[in-house]
């Protein structure tokens, strides 16, 4: 097996609490300066793999290369090469901001000579300026993991872990922290990311991994798992009622929104399935016509039989 441009690579990882197995052989590659997304719901593994990774857990079995190096024989080596954000904040909040990650500076030997820039230069990148000498209990939730992304951030690793880190988050906060990762990634960063959230997998990963009761069950891009469930469907919007019921009777399958003035027509995702139903319909009478095909949520339910659940938490404010 070879490591080279791979920031993580898993063979047979296997981990049990008891009798009862919460990771069931599985196997994994990251290549480096990408995002990888562990997609799955509450008690699907995500958060016990990245706990392994991270020297956190001792696996019970696999072979586990993190930055190059295994994860059992090296572990300070792993620890050295990576940051991790994880599920709950790590912030002090009867720190400061400017505190906090001084701290972190402290912990992670940054030189003392390029501490106070360094922080500052932190601040600066994660909106920060204005409240760096407040306590982070005055910090609002977004704030506040704005803040501990910084943490993990200052050493300037080139691994991150990020677990679950817009749970919670309203669509702003999400979108910044989003931004944060796109800018990380373009400066050669690796990141692992664990989401119950199948639109942030959509967004950010170059590969995205399907984690269902410890066994990876799918793997691959998102283009490529939206393609593995076939269909769709074709939506027609009629300028008046008479030519959608027109149309709608030459379609035994179509379902027909008389108020919206909309025609759906079932597609099996191909070119030529999608020809067999335009071929169908008269330009008269129509004002656009638009294709949908299958998403991550699709995706999931096909693979697994259930929805990713994810969690029904109070949006936290920026």
């Amino acid at each position: 097996m070879s490591y080279r441009n791979n920031a993580i690579e898993v063979v047979g990882l296997r981990k049990s609490y008891g009798d009862h197995e919460v990771i069931s052989g599985v196997d994994l590659t990251v290549g480096e300066g990408s995002v990888y997304a562990l997609l799955g719901p509450n008690g699907a593994g995500k958060t016990t793999i990245v706990n392994i990774l991270a020297t956190l857990l001792t696996a019970d079995d696999g072979d586990i290369r993190v930055a190059g190096h295994d994860v059992r024989r090296a572990p300070d080596r792993v620890r050295a090469s990576i940051g991790v954000t994880g599920q709950f904040s790590a912030i002090d909040e009867r720190l400061t901001g400017r505190e906090n990650l001084r701290l972190m500076a402290d912990l992670a030997h940054l030189e003392r000579a390029t501490v106070a820039g360094t922080v500052s230069e932190m601040l600066e990148r994660f909106d920060l300026v204005g409240a760096a000498d407040r306590s982070a209990q005055t910090y609002s939730g977004g704030m506040k993991r704005r803040l501990d992304l910084a943490m993990t951030l200052i050493a300037r690793p080139r691994l991150i872990f990020l677990d679950e880190p817009t749970t919670g988050l309203d669509p702003r906060s999400r979108r910044e922290l989003w931004a944060i990762v796109r800018e990380q990634v373009a400066d050669g960063v690796t990141v692992l990311l664990t989401t119950q959230y199948l639109d942030e997998a959509d967004h950010l990963a170059d590969r995205i991994g399907v984690l269902d009761g410890g066994r990876l069950v799918a793997e691959g891009t998102a283009a490529e798992l939206k393609r593995r469930v076939p269909g769709g469907q074709v939506s027609v919007q009629f300028t008046d009622a008479a030519t959608l019921a027109a149309a709608a009777a030459s379609y035994a399958d179509a379902t027909a929104d008389a108020e919206a003035l909309i025609l759906q027509l079932p597609n099996d995702g191909t070119v030529a399935g999608l020809r067999r139903v335009l071929d169908g319909l008269d330009d008269d009478g129509v004002v656009g016509v638009t294709v949908e095909n299958a998403d991550l949520d699709d995706v999931f339910l096909a693979l697994t039989g259930h929805a990713t659940e994810a969690p029904a938490t109070e949006e936290i404010s920026a």
